[in-house]
């Protein structure tokens, strides 16, 4: 269920999502109330759970993972196939992020690796050796053409 929100707290949820790092006093300034009531309103939106973390959000490049992919997997249709898939991808740090989805492939996932022979190594020793795994379809990234952690908030 959606929380409540009101329109100061949309603001400071868009501000926010621009730069978690932004001081009180710039929030206030930014939202339209003072920095105490900023820090109020925070504190309750970590606590109802709206604002789930903060983070830094690191250039790939820059840490040595220059490869950038999507892949889709099948599985074989038993229980245990995905429960243990499910354990194994949270198991592979590779693997950013995994989503379970409709239509012919099981899961999407999201996977970043040093350069192609170390993606190549990944899917043949680790990924297509966990049980249930039936296949794998994977396509690399060229070019990023958009990429925003930022939700689009009414208002």
């Amino acid at each position: 269920m959606a929380a409540d929100l009101d329109v100061f707290d949309l603001r400071l949820l868009s501000a926010l999502q621009r730069d978690g790092r932004a001081p009180n006093a710039a929030l206030a300034e930014t939202v339209g109330l003072s920095a105490s009531q900023i820090s109020r309103r925070m504190a309750r939106l970590e606590a109802d759970g709206v604002i789930a973390t903060y983070a830094a959000l690191l250039k790939p490049d820059a840490v040595g993972l220059s490869v950038l992919a999507f892949s889709s997997v099948s599985l074989e249709r038993q229980a245990e196939a995905m429960d243990g898939f499910e354990a194994a991808v949270l198991r592979f740090p590779e693997i950013l992020e995994c989503y379970s989805v409709t239509g012919e492939q099981d899961f999407v996932l999201r996977i970043v690796a040093r350069d192609l022979k170390a993606f190549a190594d990944f899917l043949s020793d680790r990924l297509l050796r966990v049980p249930g795994v039936r296949s794998v379809r994977s396509s690399i990234v060229l070019h990023t053409i958009k990429q925003t952690t930022a939700l689009p908030l009414p208002g």
